[in-house]
């Protein structure tokens, strides 16, 4: 099934940037999954999931301000999860969403347990991908060593190079699926070379990092179901961490993906069916809440 996008402008005190979204899948709200990509990623990388899904379910994936599709700050210290939550709340109210199954990478899913600990949450379900309520220094420390503010590539065997590297404990296999990654990570410049997909300020948002990031206090306010992700071999989200979430707040429900470091890019179905199963497996855990009528149908935010 294709997929549509479009934009809106979300306007505050900074100005105006102009916000991108991604839809796949049928007309509902339903079942409805909003997917928010990791710190050095975008809104593209969900594209598998959400053909996968879209017999079923309605995809939407967003992309934060700085990546992808999605327009730069002209105020770069205000990349920030706090500007990050205003986005959402103005992709929210823009397409109309009251009740949402969110999951998240990284920084996707950090945003996720925010939104899901607030008193009226819209978030019936959290899946997070490979990240927990702690982020230690010394692993986003490992992360700043791995990417890059702004690297040019001469051409796509240099791109391929850096990126199969700095991404090599994401799970991808598949050379289709590395060429698709890739090819969605860069931009073409007029001068032939290649750049990244990201607003390179978006870096130092990670430098001004400069002790652990704890947020078990936002976790232990989760009322919702919660399935963790975690690659085996990650060096974000410690197993000592898993093990708690599993045992406080939420009580989420932890899966270890093989051969997978962070985070995890879900493109091996074999991946997405742990999500699709978990999902079902707990549709009896949602409470039978009536949608507002305009969260019956989509108006303007069809679906091809």
């Amino acid at each position: 099934m294709r997929s549509s996008s479009g934009t809106f402008p979300f306007r505050d005190i900074n100005g105006t940037v102009w916000l991108a979204y991604t839809d796949w899948g049928i007309s509902t709200r339903e079942n409805l999954l909003l997917c928010v990509h990791g710190h050095t990623r975008h809104g593209r990388d969900f594209t598998k999931l959400g053909e996968y899904f879209s017999k079923d379910w309605h995809t939407i994936s967003f992309d934060l301000a700085g990546h992808g599709k999605s327009g730069w700050l002209s105020n770069k210290e205000d990349y920030s999860l706090e500007s990050s939550v205003r986005h959402i709340d103005g992709l929210m109210d823009y397409r109309g969403i009251s009740k949402v199954d969110w999951l998240g990478t990284f920084t996707g899913g950090i945003l996720g347990m925010i939104f899901a600990a607030r008193d009226d949450s819209p978030i019936r379900r959290l899946i997070l991908n490979d990240v927990g309520p702690v982020l230690t220094f010394g692993s986003i420390k490992l992360l700043l060593d791995r990417f890059k503010s702004n690297a040019v590539f001469r051409d796509l065997e240099d791109a391929n190079i850096y990126f199969r590297r700095a991404y090599s404990g994401c799970g991808i296999g598949d050379d289709v699926d590395w060429s698709d990654f890739i090819v969605r990570s860069i931009n073409r410049e007029v001068d032939g070379t290649y750049s990244l997909h990201y607003d390179p300020a978006i870096i130092n948002e990670l430098e001004t990092i400069w002790s652990d990031l704890d947020v078990w206090d936002v976790y232990e306010k989760i009322q919702c179901p919660v399935l963790v992700l975690r690659g085996k071999g990650s060096g974000v989200l410690s197993r000592e961490v898993a093990d708690r979430m599993a045992r406080v707040g939420p009580k989420a429900k932890i899966i270890e993906l093989e051969d997978c470091g962070h985070a995890p890019v879900l493109v091996d179905s074999k991946y997405l069916s742990i999500v699709s199963e978990w999902l079902s497996e707990t549709n009896h855990l949602i409470e039978d809440e009536d949608l507002p009528p305009q969260d019956k149908e989509l108006g303007k935010d069809q679906v091809d």
